[in-house]
């Protein structure tokens, strides 16, 4: 860690003069993304006053553009920015060496008389398709085919009129912005700039297509862990429905169909936040096996593998959620009918009896140890959960994040597995817990995290720590099968 220095070694060394300066720097940089309104910039024509052609519009306004728009209708509308200039779309072309084409792909047809005012202007496609790889090509490469003396990029399809309206505060600053010209690129990304956004080059014309499906997709990270957070959810609810409804129903004779309201979802939120947090560490653990078995860090994992690591933040954030929802159905049980009835019968039968029962200290400290675990297990979920937040993650650097994630991650497994084992423990040996001769569900919630446990435990031993540890850093077992391998992947994939 670094040592703080004493202030007055700060003045008088001047390092607080120099952080001052450093901090003036940094501040003018972030400036330099804010919109800037002191200097007159190019003409920028827009066909197209739709919604976002407007937006876009009255946004280059205010950051200096001049901008004509290019119309149908040469009559000023008023929902047109006011200091914005409409002409009809030749006129327009001509007074702009930059051309944002604000139009759906359906009615590009009327570009091409326009084709050689256009050759050599800068032409911008803003347009998104209605579904996932709607056409062959992408629609800017639709529009390079139409003007082939046109320099045409793919920007701000990932914008929407809101962002534009709102400063894009509450929304994404990225820009994905691809082309040919690279002279073309740089034009349109300090339009980006201009308005307050954050360009990012994704390279030639090809990946028009991907940009264009981005928009499209939804949340194509999250499909796997929502579907498999509601395949376990819809497992263990029915699990529980047998065992504590229709079980206790047909052989002891009791109602207890209001469990569905409360009991089972406070049953199934933690068994399913703790597997999803061992799901979220497991695929760690494989790769070290697979990199241990290779011998090598050179080889790519299974596909299985690679989609699942990636996909180890989601699984995280939705266990924290059903460890969320724990917390509240835990707090709110109080309250529950049946448990006022349920302590309160214990109280009058003493009183009936007269006979007081002596305080067993035995499950008064497993009471207090299966809460003060939960307690902790959760505040480190929730640091771990808040730390894999973009706004917090970019804040830190990589050996903070890692510590985070991994160290303060395995040990927020290792705290909600003991919570869970300190709980449902008492049920291993007992035979009234095998109802159907089915294991409780708190049993079968401590398979995935406790096998994760176990197996890391293992590699953390020097024999294997140090053999993984010299893979990781590049060293190889049998370079030349490596070499193999990869020649063979990378034939195998041309």
């Amino acid at each position: 860690m670094r040592q703080l220095l004493p202030l007055n070694y700060i003045h008088s060394t001047g390092v607080f003069k120099r952080a001052s300066r450093k901090m003036n720097t940094n501040s003018s940089n972030m400036m330099a993304l804010a919109p800037n309104t002191s200097k007159k910039r190019e003409t920028v024509c827009i066909f197209g006053t739709g919604d976002f052609g407007r937006a876009l519009g009255h946004k280059m306004i205010q950051c200096g553009y001049h901008v004509v728009y290019g119309s149908r209708s040469t009559q000023i509308s008023n929902l047109v920015p006011k200091d914005a200039e409409v002409l009809s779309h030749a006129e327009a072309a001509q007074k702009a060496a930059i051309v944002i084409i604000a139009i759906q792909r359906q009615h590009y047809n009327f570009l091409t008389p326009l084709a050689e005012i256009l050759r050599g202007k800068v032409v911008v496609d803003i347009s998104n398709n209605l579904k996932l790889n709607q056409y062959p090509e992408s629609n800017a490469e639709y529009l390079a085919q139409l003007l082939p003396g046109a320099r045409v990029v793919k920007a701000f399809n990932t914008v929407s009129a809101w962002a534009l309206q709102s400063g894009a505060l509450d929304a994404s600053r990225q820009v994905f912005v691809c082309g040919d010209d690279t002279e073309a690129k740089e034009m349109v990304m300090n339009i980006v700039r201009a308005l307050g956004l954050t360009p990012l080059d994704q390279g030639s014309l090809l990946a028009a297509q991907e940009i264009e499906n981005y928009p499209l997709q939804l949340f194509p990270m999250w499909k796997f862990p929502i579907f498999l957070s509601l395949g376990l959810t819809a497992f263990f609810f029915f699990y529980c429905l047998a065992l504590d409804v229709i079980y206790t129903y047909i052989y002891e004779h009791n109602n207890f169909s209001f469990f569905i309201a409360m009991t089972i979802p406070n049953r199934i939120c933690p068994v399913v936040a703790l597997i999803l947090l061992g799901l979220v560490y497991l695929p760690g653990v494989l790769a070290a096996i697979i990199q241990l078995y290779r011998g090598t860090k050179y080889r790519r994992f299974p596909d299985w593998l690679d989609k699942w690591m990636l996909c180890r933040k989601q699984l995280g954030l939705i266990a924290l959620a059903f460890a969320s929802l724990h917390a509240v159905f835990t707090l709110a049980s109080p309250l529950r009918s049946f448990v006022k009835w349920r302590n309160a019968k214990p109280i009058i039968s003493q009183a009936l009896n007269n006979k007081t029962e002596p305080l067993d200290t035995t499950n008064a400290w497993l009471s207090d140890s299966y809460l003060a675990l939960g307690i902790i297990g959760f505040f480190f979920f929730v640091l771990v959960g808040i730390t894999s937040l973009p706004s917090v993650s970019n804040s830190v650097n990589w050996r903070e994040f890692r510590f985070v994630q991994s160290k303060l991650g395995y040990l927020t497994l290792i705290l909600c597995t003991a919570h869970t084992l300190v709980y449902g423990g008492k049920w291993f040996l007992s035979p009234t817990a095998y109802k159907w001769y089915l294991p409780n569900i708190y049993m079968l919630s401590l398979v995935v995290p406790c096998a994760v446990l176990v197996v890391k435990f293992v590699l953390i031993f020097p024999c294997v720590d140090k053999p993984l540890t010299q893979i990781r850093q590049g060293w190889e077992r049998n370079p030349k099968s490596s070499e193999q391998s990869n020649y063979i992947i990378n034939k195998s994939a041309v």
